[in-house]
């Protein structure tokens, strides 16, 4: 994704079931804060939905995806696309706080 391109949903999704994946300082911090492991945020990610995209964030745009743990726990993520490498990036990772979001899809003004 050059110059504001669109995060591309399926190349980040081949990426994590192809094991392709970088997870930022900040996204082992929090996902660790959370008691998130990482197979349920990839779990989260690869049957979630968009919810938010971010096509100026960079070095490569990205996008908030909610999902939900094997438990049925909601989780965001927030992951970007490198087409220079074919990795996706974990950018970071939560549990929605429910005074900021609504159904943890829409955010509360």
């Amino acid at each position: 994704m050059v110059g504001g391109s669109r995060a591309k949903l399926a190349d980040i999704l081949e990426a994590i079931q192809l094991g392709h994946v970088r997870i930022t300082d900040h996204a082992y911090e929090e996902a660790n804060a959370d008691e998130l492991k990482f197979d349920e945020i990839y779990f989260s990610a690869l049957h979630g939905v968009v919810i938010e995209e971010y096509a100026d964030d960079s070095p490569y745009p990205s996008v908030l995806i909610f999902g939900q743990t094997f438990a049925g726990d909601p989780v965001h993520s927030v992951w970007a696309y490198s087409e220079l490498n074919g990795w996706a990036v974990l950018i970071t990772v939560y549990r929605p706080d429910p005074n900021r979001w609504i159904d943890c899809k829409v955010r509360k003004k």
